[in-house]
């Protein structure tokens, strides 16, 4: 059921770099590669794909086991894309928390919560508003493609 530790290191590694590639175009396409903070951007995409890519692809297949080819398709698209996001928009809340960490207040005091709390709120929501969209247009081609090829994959006894 749990798939072979290359599929997971080296798919992981692999889908880090298609999202890195991902925000790259996107970037490109609308002008803005010339960015000042482009290697961080880039590295919060490739870290997003890098660790969604582990959660999601034994999930979806925990999920689909003895199951259609429509349904471990549907399973991994909509796991990796909802975990390429999480994972993105986790990521873009550290790094926002850590620009604003200098004026909050110290660590574990009620305070501090709210900070951290309302921080990484407000940092997922810009990431949703204005970071989604660098998955697009060349994210949603691959990720049915990685879809349909993992659900194609499935070894037989789980089909």
């Amino acid at each position: 059921m749990f798939p072979s530790l290359a599929l997971c290191l080296g798919g992981a590694f692999a889908w880090g770099l298609v999202m890195t590639a991902c925000a790259f175009v996107s970037l490109h396409m609308e002008g803005r590669d010339a960015n000042f903070h482009l290697d961080k951007l880039l590295l919060i995409y490739f870290a997003g794909g890098l660790f969604a890519w582990p959660i999601a692809l034994p999930l979806a297949r925990l999920l689909t086991r003895r199951r259609g080819t429509e349904s471990r398709f549907s399973a991994h698209f909509v796991l990796l894309s909802l975990g390429t996001i999480a994972m993105t928009a986790f990521f873009f809340a550290m790094e926002y928390r850590l620009f604003y960490a200098r004026w909050h207040q110290p660590f574990g005091t009620r305070i501090w919560v709210y900070q951290f709390v309302f921080t990484s709120i407000g940092a997922v929501y810009q990431f949703l508003v204005m970071g989604l969209r660098l998955y697009l247009p060349v994210g949603l081609p691959l990720l049915a493609g990685a879809s349909l090829w993992l659900a194609l994959s499935m070894p037989r006894y789980m089909r």
